[in-house]
């Protein structure tokens, strides 16, 4: 028996140094390198220190030689997350991942949006070229390296899949913001299904539908900022959370850096050099998504065998492109696309085809502004870097240490001669539904210290009635902007940053709470009735609006909400109830039972008590048959996980996050849904830097093994942050770069 021990003991010894080895070797050896020297392709020595957080803080004697360490620094941290956006955008996934992500890369292919990358990159400034080019060098140089069979020491996924990454090019950055950019202003399939609500529905009911005018729910933000009238320090703030889809990592990569005619610390996106939101010595800047409709469906008059179709009474010939996905597993698979002067067809019959303009296949619309916008000094110089920004469409609100805050719309957003809210797929072969360029950047929606002294940007529609141009988008309703606006009022003018983090992190909802007291009034205008439908009317008499997750008021409203949604969708389209998804759908329900028009429905008491009864008996089955014991949190709920290792059987909760209830909805100031919320959030003291706060989602790196893999997640969910260091980040080691020639 003691032998059988001691082999036994043996051989748990030896399995134990075996795994310790195998994470060393899978998961320790990715760690970026924190202190010492590391000789590589900089000019000059430059000095990476990272902070308690993991965030690197790059000081350099030439903006080259900064871009090329924030290059190489990001994959440190992130090259498995660049490596798959690229892949993502290109409908390059199936070569690692096989037939599982084919869908996905037929619709990148379809979309061209690597041709419109390399068309991007043939017309680019030049000055764009070099910084795109010196943060790719810094990428490579990581590759080089690392390289090793089957992931080398560039992390876990690597080593799963058993690729090595290759080389890191300009197209794959430029790459990296088409999807940021697509993910922001997709909306060509929600346009086809609208067409088919018109088709089958009555068009006025349609149109009304989407007033506002909006789109599908993409992704949302706020952004404020207040003079310093109304801050303790008589300095402006800004505050700034962007609500993203979650993921780990998490969307955003943070950085300081540090070169001649430039300090800057903020939130970068890993594949793109430089800052895209946070703060310099002298400014500060913030974005949430415009919305603008930047694409447009065609209908082209065309026969698909031949690639032939009709525009303004004349043949004209589509250009044939082909497409090769290489799919893992399996034999590639080849696509034949169809280009018209319209763009990629993207769906297509024996004699229709759908056809997609998008402002992203506009020769030189695309520059790279943010480099400019890094080191702007001041409202003129800003405004002068955003008049060149092509896209995605954004809200940017502007604080300064000179006291000015301001606010400006920025993107090519088209001028269309037509009506936008006449149809969805526009006929292609007329010649009559063009575009006539674009708005003047001088024209679009700005403030420069307003006289009340306070800015604010969550989503909604910015342009006045009266402006002169065709508009049409994917805004949100006011009600956020409204609260937010609200909240800086009640402040009583002595804000500083953590007042500004307790408004990102505000949870009620205006509409819910309407739509709640509409409920109650038609309920207690039918007459008592016994049972749960009582108790739940009881909770919503005595709620306060608070989307809170251990409240039953917000599931109940919730599910009203959906049911009336649908029921409104169906009234003017049959079969528009699995449609209709709006953003701007609250306000629509909203306006439709304020202002109760005849058209629509005869009883708007019993419509709401309907979609009551139908909510009640949805959430019975959800959570059980006593609504006393409800919780809004157990329907609202966060769960990330890891796109690789996330996957695995019985490991794989170690590398995700939840499920954890949430707080919070779609119409609150924190708006969170099952799919997004903040990606971060930042607020700025422009009297004192040091002063500001920031954190991420989830955490800077994204290697299971580092400490910075969620290390911010619990200050997120709980809605705490972490000071911002910029002009003396405190630091446990340093790493500098030193030049190969040396």
């Amino acid at each position: 028996m003691r032998r059988i021990l001691r082999v036994v003991n043996i051989l748990i010894a030896i399995a134990c140094v075996v795994a310790a080895i195998g994470f060393y070797w899978i998961f320790y050896r990715a760690l970026p390198k924190t202190s010492g020297s590391l000789t590589t392709f900089v000019t000059q020595q430059v000095a990476v220190s990272r902070d308690d957080l993991g965030i690197p803080h790059i000081k350099a004697k030439t903006l080259e030689d900064a871009l090329f360490v924030q290059g190489y620094v990001t994959a440190e941290d992130r090259m498995f997350q660049m490596d798959a956006m690229r892949r993502l955008a290109a409908g390059d996934l199936s070569d690692i991942f096989g037939a599982v992500t084919l869908d996905a890369d037929r619709e990148s292919r379809k979309m061209e949006l690597r041709r419109a990358a390399e068309q991007i990159y043939a017309v680019l400034p030049s000055a764009d070229k070099a910084a795109m080019a010196a943060y790719a060098r810094g990428v490579n140089a990581y590759i080089e390296a690392h390289h090793g069979a089957y992931g080398g020491s560039y992390g876990f996924e690597f080593a799963a899949l058993r690729y090595d990454p290759r080389p890191w090019g300009v197209t794959d950055s430029i790459l990296c913001g088409l999807n940021m950019y697509r993910s922001l202003t997709n909306l060509w399939k929600l346009k086809i299904e609208r067409q088919q609500m018109l088709g089958t529905g009555e068009p006025n009911l349609v149109n009304y539908l989407f007033t506002g005018p909006s789109g599908p729910p993409l992704q949302g933000s706020n952004a404020w900022t207040v003079s310093g009238a109304h801050s303790a320090d008589g300095k402006p703030l800004l505050s700034n959370d962007m609500h993203l889809e979650y993921s780990l990592p998490g969307v955003w990569h943070a950085v300081q850096l540090e070169a001649p005619g430039m300090n800057v610390a903020g939130v970068a996106l890993p594949g793109l050099p430089g800052v895209i939101a946070g703060h310099n010595d002298r400014i500060a800047w913030g974005l949430t998504n415009l919305g603008f409709d930047v694409q447009d469906i065609y209908a082209e008059k065309m026969d698909v065998r031949t690639g032939r179709y009709v525009f303004a009474g004349k043949l004209e010939q589509a250009r044939l492109d082909r497409e090769v996905i290489s799919v893992k597993g399996r034999a590639p698979e080849e696509l034949q696309l169809w280009v018209t002067r319209h763009g990629p067809v993207l769906e297509q019959a024996a004699s229709r085809a759908l056809s997609l303009r998008w402002t992203v296949y506009e020769p030189g619309l695309f520059q790279y502004v943010f480099l400019d916008l890094d080191r702007a000094r001041n409202w003129e110089e800003f405004q002068h870097a955003l008049s060149r920004y092509g896209g995605p469409s954004q809200n940017f609100v502007y604080a300064d240490v000179d006291g000015h805050i301001g606010y400006h719309a920025a993107g090519k957003l088209p001028i269309r001669r037509f009506s936008v809210n006449a149809a969805s797929v526009l006929d292609g072969s007329t010649g009559q539904n063009e575009w006539d360029g674009y708005i003047p950047f001088d024209e679009l929606p700005q403030r420069f210290d307003p006289p009340e002294g306070m800015i604010a940007s969550a989503n909604a529609n910015p342009f006045p009635a009266d402006y002169p141009y065709a508009v049409s988008g994917n805004f949100a309703p006011p009600d956020r902007m409204v609260q937010i606006l609200n909240l800086l009022r009640s402040a009583g003018g002595k804000l500083k940053p953590r007042d500004m983090l307790r408004i990102q992190k505000d949870v009620y909802s205006a509409f819910h709470a309407y739509l709640a007291h509409r409920v109650v009034e038609a309920y207690d205008k039918r007459g008592a009735v016994t049972g749960s439908l009582n108790d739940a009317i009881g909770l919503l008499r005595g709620w306060d609006g608070q989307m809170d997750k251990d409240h039953a008021a917000p599931l109940i409203v919730v599910l009203v909400f959906e049911h009336l949604r649908k029921a409104v969708a169906e009234r003017a389209s049959a079969g528009g109830g699995s449609v209709y998804d709006a953003a701007i759908s609250p306000a629509v329900v909203e306006r439709l039972l304020r202002e109760q028009p005849a058209d629509w429905f005869p009883d708007y008491n019993a419509l709401l008590l309907h979609a009551f009864a139908d909510g009640m008996e949805q959430g019975q089955r959800l959570q059980g048959t006593n609504p006393k014991g409800w919780k809004w949190g157990k329907s609202l709920y966060l769960e990330i996980r890891n796109p690789v290792a996330g996957q695995l059987p019985v490991v794989g909760s170690w590398f995700n996050i939840g499920p954890l209830p949430l707080s919070g909805g779609s119409t609150t100031v924190k708006q969170t849904t099952g799919r997004l919320g903040p990606s971060e959030r930042m607020n700025f003291s422009t009297a004192n830097w040091d002063d500001s706060l920031w954190n991420l989602a989830v955490g800077e790196s994204g290697h299971r093994a580092s400490p910075h893999y969620r290390d911010q997640f619990e200050a997120w969910y709980y809605g705490d942050s972490f000071p911002m260091p910029f002009r003396n980040a405190e630091t446990g080691s340093q790493l500098k770069f030193i030049p190969a020639s040396r």
